[in-house]
């Protein structure tokens, strides 16, 4: 009977003890394995498992395989509004627009948000700053001016710009109408043909924080071409003719405003749009005043040979 007892408990021993061992055996292989893993296995699982806040702020290697950075998706430097001056005579502006550029109806928000935002006594000599948002032109150096700001807004206005456009700009002067359109397009390229208002105005709109706006010197004439086509031309000087390298790199479907002189001295402000097409269409819009234009457009035009 003992024996018969004893061995029943054996029996029923065994498979417990049986299963345990085998429990504590795998439990070591584990351990071992897990040790002698590759340090990359254990990078992966880290990345898995931060997932969720890597997408929080951006995923940097979406667009390709880890350590490729894609050309598309680095965002064009947007104008920093650091300075200054851009907390001064905040309601100055407010007014400015109210009272001299949407009475006047110019309605694009982008425009009026600009204009709103640029701080035009900047731009401005210290002798004139008290001056800065009347409704009208101020002298600069150089015998230069800073036009009127219902024109440096109509100007705006006229070219649709958006925050993808390319903007070239003949006639730096100041800086100011640079600025203006550097609040909404994606980059403005600017000419000034007088080397001490090029130098100037590139170091005011650095100061300002204007990253997307690239100063030149030289003759606006002959344009820009290295950085064009461009989406939009806009000039601030007023020429005897268009410019023909202007049109050349202007974009099919963009848009060129520039002041022109016509007869008897008379200036107005020239609309010229480029169809998809290449074909040309141009519209007087409003009679202006603008300093000259000077440089190669001051030299008669070369007759075509027939």
């Amino acid at each position: 009977m003992l024996v018969r007892y004893r061995g029943m408990l054996r029996e029923r021993l065994f498979l417990p003890l049986f299963f345990i061992s085998f429990l504590l055996l795998i439990s070591i292989v584990v351990i071992l394995v897990r040790d002698k893993a590759p340090a990359g296995s254990t990078a992966v699982c880290a990345c898995e498992g931060s997932r969720g806040d890597a997408n929080e702020v951006g995923d940097s290697n979406q667009a390709g395989e880890e350590g490729e950075e894609d050309p598309n998706d680095k965002k064009p430097p947007r104008p920093e509004h650091k300075h200054p001056a851009f907390k001064e005579r905040i309601s100055d502006r407010q007014r400015m627009v109210a009272t001299q550029i949407q009475a006047r109806q110019v309605k694009d928000p982008n425009v009026l948000k600009a204009m709103r935002i640029v701080p035009r006594h900047a731009f401005v000599p210290k002798r004139e700053e008290r001056y800065a948002y009347i409704d009208q032109p101020l002298p600069i150096e150089q015998g230069q001016t800073i036009s009127q700001p219902y024109i440096v807004a109509f100007m705006t206005e006229a070219l649709k710009l958006d925050p993808n456009s390319k903007v070239l700009e003949i006639g730096t002067g100041s800086g100011y109408q640079a600025a203006v359109c550097a609040e909404i397009a994606r980059e403005v390229y600017t000419i000034e043909i007088v080397p001490e208002l090029a130098k100037s105005a590139k170091a005011l709109l650095k100061k300002l924080g204007y990253k997307n706006v690239f100063v030149r010197a030289g003759d606006g004439f002959f344009g820009w071409k290295e950085k064009g086509p461009y989406d939009a031309i806009i000039g601030t000087a007023a020429a005897g003719r268009i410019p023909p390298p202007l049109l050349e790199q202007l974009k099919p479907g963009g848009r060129m405003i520039l002041p022109v002189r016509g007869r008897f001295g008379y200036q107005y402000l020239e609309l010229i749009a480029k169809d998809k097409k290449g074909k040309i269409q141009k519209r007087q819009v409003m009679p202006v005043r603008f300093v000259p234009m000077t440089g190669e457009v001051q030299k008669p035009e070369k007759k075509s040979a027939k």
